[in-house]
């Protein structure tokens, strides 16, 4: 799959027909053909600003398949951590394994483990490695792929996930004031946008999107605004992430959202991860930043 089209138009997609069904991961011409995204780009920054970030949902015929598809590798591997650990995500390398392209896949700037020797998943992370993660990590100890099954997003957006190797994403010295928060949150920011991100106030618009999930505004989980100070420390949580994202998607190219599951929403809680949400600009809008 090229990328020859309007860089900020949705493909036109293939009739169902045309394109069989399989039962491990979809092709990006499965997702077109079969599970075509539900929410606009203004929906997800929506949800994801409104506070909780189990509104971000996958298709539910994608769901059951994925479903289906993780029991038969439980079985063969013994756990989820473990294929993914010691098969899917390729330590020090760019991903080959993943059927879905990215526009990124041949631009060299981004390839930041390009060049790197692939850690075998027994070596142990040596004992002056970060903390946590930083936006200087060094990418040995990173995995950036596509998702193999991604949420509900447009056609014309990237899901992409960087997972971490025994490193955890959220800093290990917050302030013990934001700790719950965090905890029942996460945490997530926007790059490359001109204007700020839709108020939570407007959520309720977007709800009937969420038909299908049966969310109603009761449902929510999400903390109530803090202090000057804890909205500031909680943007200083993110820092790092935040920094790690920019340089990747350059601003001028790409508007992004990039968000942490907090633990209860985690599918996979044996490995740190950081989801990121890239669509990349018109032509229109990268000539009014430059």
């Amino acid at each position: 799959m090229t990328f020859d089209a309007p860089s900020n138009a949705i493909e036109t997609p293939p009739k169902a027909s045309e394109v069989p069904l399989g039962t491990g991961p979809p092709t990006r011409e499965e997702l077109l053909a079969h599970y075509p995204g539900k929410f606009t780009w203004t929906q997800l920054k929506t949800f994801i600003n409104a506070g909780d970030l189990g509104l971000l949902k996958r298709d539910k015929k994608l769901q059951a398949r994925y479903m289906a598809w993780s029991a038969g590798i439980k079985e063969q591997h013994g756990s989820m951590v473990k294929y993914l650990r010691d098969y899917r995500l390729q330590w020090g390398q760019p991903d080959r394994l993943c059927l879905i392209p990215s526009r990124l896949d041949n631009d060299a700037s981004t390839n930041t483990a390009a060049n790197t020797t692939q850690i075998p998943s027994t070596t142990k992370i040596p004992h002056d490695a970060p903390p946590y993660f930083t936006a200087d990590t060094p990418s040995q100890y990173i995995s950036i792929i596509m998702a193999d099954w991604p949420y509900s997003v447009p056609d014309n957006v990237e899901h992409t996930l960087i997972w971490t190797r025994d490193l955890p994403i959220v800093p290990t010295d917050l302030p013990q004031s934001i700790v719950p928060r965090i905890t029942q949150d996460g945490l997530w920011g926007f790059t490359g946008n001109s204007s700020p991100p839709p108020s939570p106030s407007t959520l309720p618009e977007c709800l009937p999107a969420l038909a299908d999930w049966d969310v109603t505004m009761d449902k929510l989980i999400r903390s109530e605004k803090g202090t000057e100070e804890e909205e500031e420390s909680v943007k200083q949580a993110g820092r790092e992430i935040d920094i790690f994202v920019r340089r990747r998607w350059i601003e001028e190219e790409w508007e992004t959202i990039w968000f942490v599951n907090p633990p209860r929403l985690q599918s996979v809680p044996g490995l740190a991860h950081i989801h990121v949400f890239a669509r990349y600009k018109s032509p229109e809008e990268r000539g009014v930043l430059n």
